[in-house]
């Protein structure tokens, strides 16, 4: 038995350095040990006592039977002043510029990928072992266990502009005895926005336990055992925010008492 407990972070083979090392630091602040899996180089489920399943580029549609639509244009952040990004960039300029240095999603949806991580969910789940969505992470969990998702979203914000940030800048709510808000001890809390895919169809199993002003699912989880959640926002590029690092810190906690079991 190892002193730490072995969580595996699933990626890209090409880009994804920033979302890997923000990670594998915060498995480690909260007792872990992170090892990298990725398409070209897989781990097998055996050696894990826990999964995290990162962020990158799109699921794609035809795991849910759908065809690909074509994208109406970029999403932007109509929402924040010139004098907010300076500030923001003052505030938190390690996660900023390693982020735009070391993250590049190439090209579109990863079949290989998709294929991996979809059989680590399913192993995951038949060892009992807990999961945490990241993102892209969250929308494959939901597929993977019978859902769907809404392909694009810029037209979701007419009313609500796009806010795109590794910022936390956009304000969510959070369901009321949920286990996400157990962890976070908030009903209301600010988070970061990267993402071009949301849930659409939510899969049996899981439950909502956040959500934005317009409806969007910000995250969800399963509410019985074993321990499984799924956030839409990167809680790793948040490593201030003592409450978004619960999230590690109790999957970690799960994964230790699996080990131990």
């Amino acid at each position: 038995m190892s002193a730490r407990p072995v969580i595996g972070v699933t990626g890209p083979d090409r880009g994804g350095l920033a979302a890997w090392w923000f990670t594998a630091l915060a498995v480690r602040r909260a007792g872990g040990r992170a090892l990298r899996i990725r398409p070209r180089k897989p781990i097998g489920i055996e050696r894990l006592d826990g999964l995290i399943i990162g962020g990158g580029a799109d699921v794609s549609p035809r795991l849910y039977g759908q065809r690909p639509h074509q994208r109406a244009g970029q999403m932007t952040d109509r929402s924040v002043s010139g004098w907010r990004r300076v500030l923001g960039f003052v505030l938190l300029p390690l996660v900023f510029v390693l982020r735009r240095l070391l993250t590049t999603k190439h090209g579109g949806p990863s079949p290989k990928r998709d294929r991996l991580e979809k059989t680590l969910i399913e192993q995951a789940r038949r060892r009992r072992l807990p999961i945490l969505g990241i993102c892209r992470g969250m929308q494959l969990i939901n597929v993977t266990l019978g859902g769907s998702l809404h392909q694009h979203i810029q037209g979701f914000y007419d009313e609500y502009p796009a806010i795109r940030s590794v910022l936390p800048r956009k304000c969510i709510e959070v369901q009321a005895g949920s286990h996400l808000a157990e962890l976070l001890g908030l009903d209301r809390t600010w988070v970061n926005a990267l993402h071009s895919q949301a849930i659409d169809c939510l899969a049996e199993d899981l439950v909502v336990s956040a959500r934005e002003a317009n409806g969007i699912i910000q995250a969800i989880e399963h509410p019985d055992a074993p321990w499984l959640l799924g956030v839409q926002w990167h809680p790793e590029y948040l490593p201030q925010r003592r409450r978004q690092q619960a999230l590690f810190r109790e999957l970690v906690r799960q994964a230790t008492r699996n080990e131990a079991a």
